[in-house]
């Protein structure tokens, strides 16, 4: 595969679970668009469907990880 951006992409890449909960919200949906543009809309399976709605409920009630708790772990297996 023909990885025009490799350096770059993989260090945004490695950093993208660091951010807040808005930026990865912004970030899906830009992707979303532009795949849309070039490829074409996915459409999505109902199981899919449904993880994602679950996945948004399980945002609302907060039940993801901190920042602190991420970079914690994070902090833990870097050299």
């Amino acid at each position: 595969m023909n990885r025009p951006m490799g350096g770059l992409a993989e260090t945004i890449l490695d950093r993208i679970e660091t951010w807040p909960d808005e930026a990865r919200a912004e970030l899906l949906a830009s992707l979303v668009e532009i795949e849309a543009k070039h490829i074409g809309h996915y459409r999505l399976s109902d199981d899919e469907r449904a993880a994602v709605r679950r996945g948004l409920e399980e945002m609302r009630q907060g039940k993801f990880a901190s920042e602190e708790r991420i970079a914690a772990i994070f902090n833990r297996y870097r050299a």
